[in-house]
């Protein structure tokens, strides 16, 4: 999956990306048997299902197992709750001047829909909003390094950033002693997926990759080591992920005092690492997709709402009408065997007007 390679290439990650393939096609041998092929193996969708006592193990890996960053922002959050009587009252009459403050002066006014104006959150599963979606993965990876495990963890050479550095920039001495801010994280993640141009959906996947490999390796995210682990992750998340994915070399135009060795070598040890397990089923994505929102509701991280328009509410309504005459289709083949309405499983008629 590493993509190396000499020759000269172009600025622009998304023109060389017509140019070339993602991946390096695998030619099999043609007087290979059928065993030799492997062709009686099981397929890579019947093989997701693994054992239920393993589940909280590898959370990264099952849709029901909670993700470890929701835990550890619980965590950090209980341990807020436990603060003094007189520091809550303290913090709770601040929060009431703020409020009373933004109220009078029309600063900054919570959204709410009204008879006249409907308002919507436009980020779904299948599209994500990429601004927040990248600002919720930095506060993940935050409450990782924040609650990591300082005694229990180890470390790894390939991701120590004094041993890999990513600039010429000297390393100071207690590089591994302070925690990065969660902006920083955010600034880190944003300019790779700015100047590479990724999408959202990369975003939740580089975050899969990252607790796979915190639970497939046991070890844990450092301030010395955070910043090669994420970009190992996104490196793999983006070729996985994108038909027309970034190389190698397009992170060494980003970061510049990077080489397509080290690259390389991330790439691969990462690979190994996670035992060349990249399968992201939908039901740990979309399970990925709602801890985040949930994340963001619990740190006072909202989506932008939009408010609906004309042209979107005749979509839902055209939307609305299509599942209408379909299970009205459904429900006619039904009664047409005279099989009851009722006992039909996974449907749920209701019925929807936008005017």
């Amino acid at each position: 999956m590493g993509s190396t390679t000499s020759c000269c290439v172009s600025s622009s990650p998304k023109l060389r990306r017509n140019a070339h393939s993602r991946l390096e096609s695998y030619h099999q041998e043609s007087d290979l048997s059928r065993e030799e092929t492997g062709c009686n193996l099981q397929h890579i969708s019947d093989r997701e299902n693994v054992d239920e006592l393993n589940m909280d193990y590898n959370p990264s890996d099952h849709p029901r197992a909670s993700t470890i960053f929701l835990s550890k922002s619980q965590n950090d959050a209980h341990k807020r709750r436990n603060v003094s009587t007189n520091a809550v009252v303290v913090s709770t009459v601040r929060e009431r001047r703020k409020s009373l403050f933004i109220n009078n002066h029309g600063t900054s006014r919570r959204k709410c829909s009204s008879c006249s104006t409907i308002f919507l959150d436009d980020n779904t599963v299948s599209q994500p909003n990429l601004k927040y979606t990248v600002k919720c993965v930095a506060l993940a990876i935050y409450y990782h390094i924040k609650n990591r495990d300082t005694e229990g963890g180890r470390q790894l050479d390939i991701f120590d950033e004094k041993l890999h550095p990513l600039s010429k920039a000297e390393v100071p001495l207690d590089y591994d002693h302070h925690d990065p801010e969660q902006k920083q994280i955010y600034r880190f993640v944003r300019t790779l997926f700015s100047a590479a141009q990724l999408t959202a959906e990369c975003a939740i996947v580089t975050l899969v990759y990252l607790e796979r490999l915190l639970t497939y390796a046991e070890i844990e995210i450092s301030p010395g080591s955070w910043k090669r682990i994420v970009l190992g992750a996104i490196l793999l998340a983006s070729k996985v992920w994108d038909d027309q994915a970034v190389w190698n070399v397009d992170y060494c135009q980003i970061l510049k005092d990077i080489t397509v060795e080290d690259m390389n070598e991330l790439e691969r040890q990462f690979l190994e690492l996670l035992q060349f397990n990249i399968n992201v089923p939908s039901s740990v994505y979309a399970k990925y997709y709602f801890d985040l929102r949930s994340l963001s509701e619990s740190n006072n991280l909202s989506f932008p709402l939009e408010p609906l328009s004309r042209d979107k509410a005749q979509k839902l309504e055209a939307i609305s009408r299509l599942c209408d005459d379909k299970y009205k289709d459904v429900r006619r083949a039904a009664r047409n065997r005279s099989a009851s309405v009722d006992n039909l499983c996974g449907i749920r008629w209701v019925p929807a007007i936008l005017s």
